[in-house]
């Protein structure tokens, strides 16, 4: 194998191929990269029985050829290369890079015990790349970072008619936000339930693309998803199990809200949080024309704060955990919020809050993105 390469080319394809691969691959063989180089060009693709990732590039080939390398060595060497061209090449032995006055050789991975990177086939459909991305952004923050519970470590994916809709918890809070997708014909509802790591790292790497084409795969033992844009593609084993009925938890209306300036309220809730320990509350009063927030920390240190707000309803105290609220509101992607208070059974305690983004502070049509926090309720 033998070919010369463009360095930013090279170094951005290889980027793209170890984004996925695991710190401490079960197996070292997992950990590397293959790389096949054909009449058409270059394909650096990784697999480790999870996800995998694929990427086709211009490449003027001398010989074709497959080797598979550490993807690790292979990505710290990419990004270090001075700006000149890249030569690629394989003696049945090691495999030599040459860019410029610097020079690589290092050995090739047994290529016969590496798995066959997945393809994916079942139901395809398309999102536009840019507002994927932002959903996916705004819906990850919610999915559970502990593998106790893995079916909440992921993103369920639903999509049906024209909608795809995104939702994530952690039994504290639930986010959800819907996009256009576009399946032709096909119109029957799906779902796939994606793990969050991978997820989140597709929006990043596609989130530039005008169009990105999803397909999810059939029924089966191994279900997977393949998400892929121009000449990359990203597929992922899916989670198995049956997703917490969530979407039951929001209010279809709610009369009781304030509005308020979200820079405003991110910024006053991060100075009052300096006094708390970790893992404590804001006590935080809506009232009509304001909102004050109290903290009580260690060493008697106490800190307080009042913003404007624009209440509908009576006065609430809630307490709040500091950290829940300014990923819901930061994640409105909105000049203003509007924090709803709901009901719940008990008449001591207030039902979930559901947090929505306004363009401003007088406008009634909230956007798209939707965020409910209470821990009480949602870990029933």
């Amino acid at each position: 194998m033998k070919f010369v390469i463009n360095r930013d080319v090279f170094s951005d394809a290889v980027s793209f191929a170890v984004k996925l691969l695991p710190q401490r691959p079960a197996m070292p063989i997992l950990g590397g990269v293959r790389i096949e180089a054909t009449a058409d060009g270059v394909v650096l693709s990784s697999f480790d029985f999870e996800s995998s990732a694929r990427t086709k590039v211009a490449a003027d080939v001398e010989a074709e050829g497959v080797v598979l390398v550490s993807g690790r060595l292979l990505s710290d060497i990419a990004s270090k290369l001075p700006q000149r061209e890249v030569r690629v090449e394989d003696d049945g032995t090691k495999v030599t890079i040459r860019c410029g006055s610097a020079n690589f050789s290092f050995a090739r991975m047994p290529l016969e015990e590496y798995p066959t990177v997945p393809t994916v086939q079942g139901l395809t459909g398309v999102v536009e790349g840019k507002a994927f991305a932002e959903a996916i952004g705004q819906v990850a923050i919610s999915a559970s970072r502990e593998d106790v519970t893995p079916v909440i470590t992921g993103v369920q994916l639903e999509a049906a008619d024209t909608t795809l809709t995104l939702i994530a918890t952690d039994r504290y809070r639930v986010s959800v936000r819907s996009v256009q997708w576009d399946a032709g014909d096909r119109t029957e509802p799906v779902t796939s339930l994606v793990p969050a790591r991978t997820l989140v790292e597709v929006g990043r790497t596609f989130g530039s693309a005008e169009r990105i084409e999803i397909t999810l795969s059939e029924p089966g033992d191994r279900q997977q998803i393949a998400f892929s844009t121009a000449d990359r593609t990203v597929t992922s084993l899916l989670i198995k199990g049956n997703y917490p009925p969530v979407r039951r938890l929001f209010p279809e209306s709610v009369d009781h809200h304030a509005v308020v300036n979200t820079a405003e309220l991110i910024d006053a809730t991060r100075r009052v949080q300096l006094v708390l320990d970790a893992e404590a509350a804001i006590r935080y009063t809506f009232s009509e024309g304001q909102v004050q927030l109290e903290a009580i920390g260690s060493e008697q240190a106490q800190a307080s704060e009042t913003i404007d707000c624009v209440l509908d309803g009576e006065e609430i105290v809630l307490s709040i955990k500091p950290q829940l609220l300014i990923d819901g509101i930061n994640a409105t992607h909105s000049e203003f919020v509007r924090i709803a208070f709901t009901r719940s059974e008990s008449t001591n305690k207030p039902g979930p809050m559901l947090i929505r983004g306004q363009t401003s502070r007088d406008d009634a049509e909230a956007t798209d993105f939707k965020y409910l926090l209470q821990p009480n309720l949602l870990l029933r």
